[in-house]
């Protein structure tokens, strides 16, 4: 039987007297470009909606109806890096950094945040549990997943227009075959990470020679 997430770790913290407990999630560690986005999402226990589960085992049109439905029935914000401060930094503390920022932009401070993965950001403002896979086992990280996925698809659809060719509305900036060969036709733009090996490959000519 598939696992899905639930309210449990939440509903502990709850009734250890805590009041305002938000998941935490990130979305675009991978791509060669684009920002690293992190949501950060207080669920309302009282209204859940319905089919919440980890982004990646939701349909693109399941989690855009979710993350419409999100904001009316809780507190959610949103972090975000771009790529020159993921190249100075890099891409782990890129992602910890976005995840601190979407905390900060919610409307109320959190008295917890449930962390997806195996550490807690640096500079975490409040008390902190990571939990490894914890978009598929808890329901505020579920909800800040599909939050970082849908913010994050929507940013690289946009760029994608400012920068045609690449294919990001439809690779979101990772290095898939088609984004590798544009990369090779038609060069660097603002949006490519730069510290990725492709990117830093084409911008420093550093090809290995053909047989």
């Amino acid at each position: 039987m598939e696992e899905v997430p639930d309210f449990t770790h939440e509903t502990r913290l709850i009734a250890s007297g805590l009041g305002r407990i938000a998941g935490v999630d990130e979305a675009g560690r991978g791509p060669l470009a684009g920002p690293v986005v992190a949501a950060a999402v207080v669920l309302d226990p009282a209204a859940i909606p319905d089919g919440l589960n980890d982004s990646k085992k939701l349909t693109a049109l399941r989690r855009e109806a979710l993350f419409d439905l999100l904001p009316a029935c809780a507190d959610v914000g949103v972090g975000i890096v771009e790529p020159a401060e993921i190249d100075e930094i890099n891409i782990l503390n890129a992602s910890l950094l976005a995840m601190c920022r979407a905390l900060e932009a919610l409307a109320t401070p959190v008295d917890h945040a449930l962390i997806d993965g195996n550490r807690l950001p640096p500079g975490l403002t409040c008390a902190g549990t990571a939990i490894v896979k914890g978009d598929a086992l808890c329901l505020s990280i579920a909800a800040a997943s599909v939050v970082a996925k849908v913010t994050r698809d929507r940013i690289m659809v946009d760029l994608a227009q400012q920068h045609p060719g690449y294919g990001w509305e439809r690779n979101a900036g990772y290095p898939t075959k088609d984004h590798i060969a544009a990369l090779a036709a038609l060069g660097v733009t603002p949006c490519h990470r730069r510290s990725f090996r492709p990117v830093h490959n084409i911008l420093y000519q550093e090809h290995s020679p053909s047989d």
